[in-house]
């Protein structure tokens, strides 16, 4: 039986390829307390990549309101409810998921399921999904903005610090481009490849046949079949960005600058000048959606500090707390934490990919693979009060910029 070993699990799991890591390998950090669902991201995504027939249900970028919200419709819940009782051991400060993975689930022994020539032979059948019905697809902005929690009157006072008895937050979404790909490991035919250069998940078209396993086998509801071509299409990490130094559309037109592209790198190999790296590994205060499922998404979030713990562990793993406590005191201005902080200030000011960074005295430097500086941000941002009345033309300033 495959054996490959998942770091965000914390043990080895069982897997129908054996493990294969990329040259580099493309990530993200998406930064939930600053996401606004403007939306920009879906549209920057959708007429660049999504615009043409039989894509009309496409969003390879989509932006969710939890906890109601989901495109394809209960894409988390279904998953979950498959998965059943998910546990979590903890010893030493590290952590074990010892529930199974979505390719645990069903105890295929993968050694007997090797592709073959066969259609009928549908290697990807063992991994534990399910392919969405179409209805499920025509509902992308379904539980916008609706709020779950207690109920609160007018006067209600909501002490600093502590969550909100009413809440919801907003989950931005593209493929993961995971280490462990659901839908590589679900195609019969081997249409569905990771690059080695930088770790991108893609489709090969003209391979593809329809069998649609890669739908049913991706948790994350992000390979997609196209019913006009006839074959499956999904999030291409917009790769030729990426080979010229460039972030994804989507992380270029983020108005509340929320993401962060680069690369990311098992933790045995984590360089803190590296942003991705060091936000996931050093700081830990991004934290990878739904790591108990086994793909080991490249994909992190920093959890919103609004939501209570417990729902939060569910999607994010049981590194929420910290991971909340983290970037509560970055925000406060912690001496300690400053570096974090400035690299949250650095987060989507440049269209080019940031690969190092420093913070000095006065601002957060970002530096391209070159070296050469592409982003500058003050750590404090000037003010200025400008006087109540202004005589020259005769008028009152009543705001501070």
């Amino acid at each position: 039986m495959a054996e490959v070993y998942n770091w965000q699990i914390g043990r080895e799991m069982e897997y129908p390829y054996a493990e294969s890591r990329p040259e580099k390998q493309w990530g993200a950090v998406f930064d939930l307390n600053k996401c606004i669902a403007c939306q920009t991201c879906t549209l920057s995504c959708k007429t660049t990549w999504t615009h043409g027939e039989g894509q009309e249900h496409m969003f390879w970028n989509n932006v969710e309101t939890k906890p109601y919200g989901s495109h394809p419709l209960e894409w988390d819940k279904e998953i979950l409810d498959r998965l059943g009782v998910q546990e979590w051991t903890e010893e030493d400060g590290e952590y074990v998921y010892e529930g199974d993975t979505i390719f645990e689930a069903n105890d295929v022994d993968w050694d007997e399921m090797a592709p073959d020539d066969d259609p009928e032979n549908i290697h990807g059948q063992g991994i534990e999904g399910y392919r969405p019905d179409d209805e499920d697809w025509a509902h992308p902005n379904i539980g916008e903005d609706e709020p779950t929690g207690e109920a609160i009157e007018s006067d209600t006072h909501i002490p600093e610090g502590e969550e909100h008895p009413t809440w919801f937050f907003y989950l931005p979404r593209l493929c993961n481009h995971c280490s462990f790909a659901g839908c590589a490991g679900g195609c019969p035919v081997q249409a569905v490849y990771k690059r080695q250069e930088d770790g991108i998940v893609l489709i090969d078209e003209e391979s593809c046949q329809a069998f649609q396993e890669c739908v049913r086998a991706c948790p994350y509801g992000k390979s997609i079949f196209n019913p006009e071509k006839g074959n499956s299409q999904k999030c291409v990490g917009c790769y030729p960005k990426v080979e010229q130094g460039l972030v994804p559309q989507c992380f270029e037109n983020c108005l509340g600058k929320i993401r962060q592209h680069g690369w990311i790198n098992p933790p045995e190999e984590a360089d803190s000048s590296n942003p991705i790296d060091y936000l996931v590994h050093d700081a830990e205060v991004a934290l990878p959606l739904y790591p108990q499922l086994g793909l080991e998404p490249n994909v992190y979030y920093i959890p919103p500090i609004n939501v209570p713990d417990d729902y939060l562990v569910q999607m994010f793993g049981p590194r929420v707390t910290e991971a909340k406590e983290t970037y509560q005191a970055a925000r406060r201005g912690d001496e300690e934490y400053r570096k974090l902080r400035g690299l949250i200030h650095l987060m989507g000011s440049t269209e080019w990919r940031v690969e190092e960074f420093e913070v000095t005295d006065e601002e957060a430097i970002g530096y391209d693979g070159d070296g050469s500086t592409v982003a500058r941000v003050p750590m404090e941002e000037p003010q200025y009060e400008r006087d109540r009345f202004d005589e020259d033309n005769d008028a009152y300033r009543l705001d501070i910029a």
